[in-house]
Formats: structure tokens, sequence, C-alpha cells
């Protein structure tokens, strides 16, 4: 299956959110489609254990037929929290090199064109060891892989603890390290990169950050954007999400995002809480980025 077509989808906005496959893979896409929407992201197997998941050939062709029935094709997997290449621990590390290789081999045989993945804790070993852990793996799973059309986004963290991929310069060194550069790319996390100290909330600031993120990681390395308001301040390094709009990034940071043309073509997938007083908040959220565009 050729997916490398599904890298960039055409489409004035492709918005998404992350969503459950209790019940089934396909069960995600026909959520999506419910919602009206033109992306999504899912978890392959369970996110928070070790224990691998073996797909079947109905499986995947089940959701081959939800796919093509739903026409959605921009479609990104996350990868199990558990995972952290640049762990100090020499067994956690070889777990997360078997787990990383087991996504890649999940989301080719589902033909899905991005995993995301948050590349890992260096444990207080340092930056420089934890960043040459992170790319040592990750060359060492594609040489394992060398037909697995799956596209590697690392995705911006929010700095938290020893977490790596805060920063703009930490994820081009990882890019830089990595021999295939064709099979790899950035997924940017709003929340993450407020949290980190890259404020978005102005039209100003948006546009200053996204000059700094051309610059060093290049938009054109940029695949998928969650779209996450952040519940505490510029530079908290706190990892919390909030509602689009009722957060410290707010409106007026969004709107510059969405109605941004050099992101027109790029998914923006939630990973916004999903309740709010009982009541189903993907809908909501979905129809305040829409109001958005174009205002």
């Amino acid at each position: 299956m050729n997916i490398a077509s599904s890298d960039k989808q055409s489409g004035e906005l492709i918005l998404g959110a992350h969503l459950s496959i209790s019940g089934g893979l396909y069960k995600a896409l026909e959520e999506a489609e419910s919602l009206g929407c033109k992306a999504l992201q899912i978890f392959t197997k369970n996110a928070s254990t070790w224990r691998e998941k073996t797909l079947s050939r109905e499986e995947i062709g089940i959701f081959e037929e939800a796919r093509k029935k739903t026409g959605i094709r921009s479609i990104a997997a996350h990868s199990a929290y558990l995972i952290n290449l640049a762990a100090k621990d020499p067994d956690i590390r070889k777990k997360s090199r078997a787990a990383l290789k087991q996504e890649l081999v999940r989301c080719g045989q589902l033909g899905l064109p991005w995993l995301v993945l948050h590349a890992g804790f260096h444990m207080g070993e340092g930056e420089k060891t934890g960043i040459k852990r992170i790319v040592g793996t990750i060359n060492h799973v594609f040489k394992q892989l060398p037909e697995n059309p799956t596209r590697l986004l690392l995705e911006t963290t929010a700095g938290q603890g020893t977490s790596l991929g805060s920063s703009f310069k930490q994820l081009a060194e990882m890019m830089h390290g990595i021999s295939n550069k064709n099979r790899v790319g950035i997924c940017m996390d709003t929340c993450h990169i407020f949290a980190a100290g890259y404020d978005i909330s102005s039209r100003q600031s948006y546009m200053e950050t996204m000059k700094e993120f051309d610059m060093i990681l290049g938009i054109n390395n940029l695949y998928v954007i969650h779209v996450n308001d952040a519940l505490k301040q510029c530079g908290s390094r706190v990892d919390r999400h909030a509602h689009i709009g009722e957060g410290m990034i707010g409106s007026r940071g969004f709107s510059s995002l969405v109605n941004d043309p050099r992101l027109s073509k790029i998914p923006k997938i939630l990973e916004t809480p999903k309740k709010k007083d009982g009541k189903n908040m993907d809908p909501e959220n979905i129809a305040r980025l829409r109001a958005l565009y174009l205002t």
C-alpha cells in the first residue's frame, strides 16, 4: 500500500481528534466520521502496558474497509506511553526499542502515514547522552524495518522533569542524527510548546515562534499538529491540556494557527479533555476551531 500521498493531504481545514479504539480499531474511524472529521489519532494497542498486540488479517481488513467508507486518510497513531528511548536502565531501553518496532509494524499493516512518539526522558544522564540514545535506537529500528512506509514523528514536549524534545534545538539534534531523513518528521503540540516557553497566544508571538520553528526545524518537516489549549502559563513546563479558548493560549492564538496558510494542509488533531460537566467536548472544541477559521 502506498501511503506517501497521505503525508500532506490537500483540504481547507483538516481537523480531527484522538479517539478511542474500544470495540475495535475501526470504531475510531466511525466516530471521526460522525464528528465530521477529516483526520484522527489512535493508539494501536493499550498505551499503558508493555504487552504487545498482533493484528489479525480480519482486523486489518475491517479497518481498511472503514477507511474506504469514511474517506478519512489523515490518520496518526500515537505510541505507547511507556516507551523511553533515552532511558538509563538498559532493560527499559531494550523494551522501548522492541515496542517502537512493533508500533511501526502495526502502523505499516494498517497503512497509517504517521506514528507520533515522545522520544524520552534522560533520567539524570544528561541531554547529550539522552539524545544519542534516542538517535541510536531509531536508526537501529529503521534498519530492522527497511520497507516500513510509516513516518515517525518526534513530538514537541512540555519540558517536565528530564523529558527531551521541549526545545526546537533538541529536536533538530535528533533529526540531524537520524540517518534516513525521509522517515522522520515533527508533531507539534500547542500546549507543549507553550508550556516549554514558546508563546503563541498573540498574533505577534505566534509569528515569532513559527519563524523560529521554521529556521531551526523547517515547516516542511511538520506533519501533524496537536491542538490543545494550556491550563498553565507560558514557560510553566506543566503538561496540562485545556479546552480550546479556555486556557492560557486562548482564541487569538488558535485563530493565528488555523488561518496560517503554511499549515493549511497539516492535520490538526485535538487531545483536549473529553468531558466537561458530563458533556462530550470533542464536537464543541471542533466547532470552536472551525468558528475561528478565516475570521
